[in-house]
């Protein structure tokens, strides 16, 4: 049985999670950086990447976009701190959420090969 029908969709989603908070740091790092350009994951698109295949390995390719600004800075800096932190935090506990599931479905399997 292959790890994809074990896990299901969590695998892939814990894959591209885990991406995008990359992302998202990234963002929170350049606050400052004149010119940087926030971008973000279409965690949908990247998610069916993923489970095609497609993206297997090489980062989140066409989900990755440039995020549209509410206010724009003057130095065009598009990162709006307080929303790049929220959405870290939110990213943050669906991964540990994802993660938590796919530990308790390992664990049901361990059980289950040793007989308990």
């Amino acid at each position: 049985m292959a790890a994809e029908t074990l896990f299901g969709v969590h695998g892939a989603a814990l894959e591209v999670r885990a991406q995008r908070m990359g992302v998202l740091a990234s963002n929170i790092a350049n606050a400052s950086t004149p010119g940087f350009k926030a971008r973000d994951i279409d965690f949908k698109a990247a998610l069916a990447s993923v489970e095609d295949g497609q993206d297997r390995g090489q980062g989140i390719g066409d989900a990755l976009k440039y995020r549209v600004p509410t206010q724009t800075s003057l130095d065009g800096n598009t990162v709006e701190l307080n929303q790049e932190q929220t959405a870290f935090a939110e990213n943050a506990v669906q991964y540990q959420t994802t993660l938590s599931f796919l530990n308790g479905r390992i664990s049901t399997i361990t059980r289950a090969l040793k007989g308990e």
